[in-house]
């Protein structure tokens, strides 16, 4: 009765890498719904797409997880894990790993029978909790601009959310959210279900579905879990 959902699915990155490694490196990551931030680590996590190659963490993290996606051949696939240079998540109720019950919340929250979710989960904890990410407690609606001012100027900053919008009940504040993130001049990543993207067009073909979209743009159709994803091979 205290808590709401706050699923933190460190597996979705393997469907942000490929369009993350598009952009000019390095990065400073900026995430909006951001739990306990599992998300903002893809650097440092490893992920095998299919193809022969497993792009590893950046730092060559040891025991980092190894995240299994399936890719159409139009996903362009990274050569390498990105550079990121400076990290920060945005949640109304951070989420910390070293917090026993907020750690039985995020295990709570992986369906059951998902074993593999579970394992994958707790090896991402185990990462982050060596470095953790910082998550600042605040509202996307209101927050997003005076943390992103803290990002380095050398770096891409970009503003990224995976299953977040769903929470921003109202249109116009969803909408006045993507005016923000459009004014502050920052690489907007945005990986929700159809009917919150932000593209008009798009029909119930895609139930299920999440759409990866860039600054607006539809880049692929991907699995809300971030097992799967299927790149476009001209973006909508």
């Amino acid at each position: 009765m205290a808590r709401r959902t706050q699923t933190n699915e460190p597996a979705r990155c393997a469907t942000l890498l490929p369009l993350l490694a598009l952009l000019p490196q390095p990065l400073a990551l900026l995430e909006v719904g951001a739990s306990a931030g599992l998300c903002l680590l893809p650097d440092r996590y490893a992920f095998d797409y299919g193809v022969g190659r497993i792009v590893g963490p950046t730092n060559g993290e040891v025991g980092a997880p190894l995240f299994h996606c399936t890719v159409n051949d139009a996903t362009p696939m990274p050569q390498e894990n990105v550079e990121v240079v400076w990290r920060a998540g945005l949640d109304l109720n951070p989420l910390n790993m070293h917090d026993d019950g907020d750690v039985r919340w995020l295990q709570a929250l992986v369906w059951p029978g998902e074993g593999e979710r579970a394992r994958l989960l707790e090896e991402a904890l185990t990462v982050a909790r060596r470095d953790p990410p910082r998550v600042v407690k605040g509202d996307l609606r209101h927050d997003m601009a005076a943390l992103a001012a803290e990002a380095p100027k050398g770096a891409t900053l970009v503003v990224f959310h995976t299953a977040v919008l769903a929470y921003v009940r109202e249109a116009a504040d969803r909408a006045a959210f993507a005016q923000t993130v459009k004014d502050l001049g920052a690489q907007w990543v945005s990986n929700e279900s159809a009917n919150l993207s932000h593209v008009p067009d798009l029909t119930l073909r895609l139930w299920g579905r999440f759409v990866l979209t860039l600054n607006g743009i539809p880049q692929a159709y991907t699995d809300p879990h971030g097992a799967a994803m299927d790149w476009l091979a001209e973006p909508a």
